[in-house]
């Protein structure tokens, strides 16, 4: 994460989603791709003026990274929470 960023973290069925709006200029690639429609345009601005993703249904998320494949500004990744065996 980038020094003096805030991040907004979402836990999803199979581990974490993090966007970084500020980094975020709109595209909506992330948005537009995701399989399962989990994320939406949201409603605030960020400080350069852009709509940013924010996740809307994290159950339906399985963390498949293609938010973060087709994010042009890094704005957006998946981090999958490894099982720990018992």
């Amino acid at each position: 994460m980038v020094t003096g960023q805030i991040a907004k973290r979402w836990k999803t069925s199979l581990g974490w989603i993090t966007i970084v709006d500020s980094l975020c200029k709109g595209c909506g690639f992330c948005i537009e791709f995701c399989p399962l429609n989990a994320l939406e345009e949201s409603q605030e601005f960020n400080q350069h003026g852009y709509h940013f993703p924010e996740m809307v249904n994290p159950e339906a998320c399985v963390n498949c990274e293609y938010c973060q494949l087709v994010c042009p500004d890094f704005a957006i990744w998946s981090e999958i929470e490894e099982e720990h065996p018992d």
